[in-house]
């Protein structure tokens, strides 16, 4: 029986947060407004002085008033491998290994079950903090963000791992944007306030709408992340898609728009069904709730119901990447939100 929760991370805010509109408290309180019952935390970015706040007993007792205060759960942890601190040497695996060590505790100290790792931390940072992550009770996530998808040779490598060592303590975050049915609309309208064309816009799209019908071709594991993306790529049709526009005489926003197109990617929602036992968290990617509730690029529907079939029981977290094509015109992420959470409501229930 599925009893699927709904989730915001407060990514979704982040202009207002920059701009001085929303604090984490008035984060918390718009995530509430919603329906949602559970709040994912990007500590480095909502938090000051991270991470010496969550640090002290004060802090810990507001978050926990917040969280009582406006009915939320800690759903999801958001955790970023700084293996870059030094210009002149990435940190040792051992440094690393500490890092993700650091955030499980933090994360644990925050009543936070799950923490996302992103998808270039390295396998064995991941496997050398698995007993760590077992001691503390917090289950680690690698996010599935497109391009990289489940039931791919990218995805076999940490299924590996995971039956090797017999973890109950690392699995999947799928992102919602691997379920693009189409481009998003703000992106091709901000193509086009970059001065993109019609005939090159319509390139795309079909060159798009071809790799739907044909079936990506999916991303390879690979440790260099740059190699495996770029063959990615050129695997489904970007030479190609590249040459044809400009034949076309693309202009620069043609190109950011044909460039722009590979980062989304669609995958058959019965990935969802066949990998549930090793999917903790979600994250509802989204880019433009229309005013009737309809994801504009994303298959919300469909998803959630192979999530319903499948007996998921954890959140779906509404994450807004809209914004980011919008800040020329302006965002209102709070409104954005509301009708994500309306939208998955309605599938949910439905």
């Amino acid at each position: 029986m599925s009893e699927i929760k709904r989730s915001v991370s407060l990514y979704s805010y982040q202009d207002e947060y920059y701009d001085g509109k929303l604090d984490l408290e008035g984060c918390l309180r718009e995530t509430a407004k919603t329906g949602a019952t559970g709040v994912e935390l990007l500590a480095e970015q909502m938090i000051k002085r991270f991470p010496l706040p969550i640090e002290t007993q004060e802090f810990r007792d507001q978050w926990f008033g917040w969280m009582k205060q406006y009915g939320l759960t800690p759903s999801c942890y958001d955790a970023f491998l700084e293996n870059k601190l030094y210009d002149n040497r990435m940190l040792t695996l051992s440094e690393q290994i500490n890092q993700m060590k650091r955030d499980l505790r933090l994360a644990s100290m925050l009543g936070f079950k799950n923490l996302r790792t992103l998808v270039s931390t390295p396998m064995d940072v991941i496997e050398g903090s698995l007993d760590y992550a077992a001691e503390v009770d917090v289950k680690i996530g690698i996010e599935v963000h497109a391009p990289f998808s489940l039931n791919s040779g990218w995805a076999d490598g940490y299924m590996e791992m995971i039956l090797r060592t017999g973890t109950k303590h690392f699995g999947f975050i799928p992102d919602m944007g691997i379920f693009c049915k189409n481009l998003p609309d703000v992106v091709r309208d901000k193509a086009r306030r970059m001065g993109a064309t019609e005939e090159c816009i319509k390139i795309v799209d079909d060159a798009y709408a071809q790799r739907l019908a044909k079936g990506f071709t999916k991303i390879k594991y690979d440790l260099n992340l740059g190699k495996a993306n770029m063959e990615y790529r050129m695997a489904n049709g970007m030479g190609e898609m590249m040459e044809a526009l400009k034949a076309a005489n693309a202009t620069p926003g043609d190109m950011w728009y044909g460039n722009t197109s590979f980062t989304y990617s669609w995958s058959e929602p019965q990935d969802l069904i066949d990998n549930i036992k090793y999917i903790y968290h979600t994250h509802a990617k989204f880019y433009n709730v229309s005013e009737d509730y309809v994801e504009t690029a994303v298959a919300v529907p469909e998803v959630v119901e192979a999530y319903k079939k499948a007996g998921y029981d954890g959140f779906l977290s509404s994450e807004y990447e809209g914004g980011e094509h919008n800040r020329d015109i302006g965002v209102d992420s709070i409104e954005q939100v509301r009708r994500h959470q309306e939208c998955m409501r309605r599938a949910i229930e439905g």
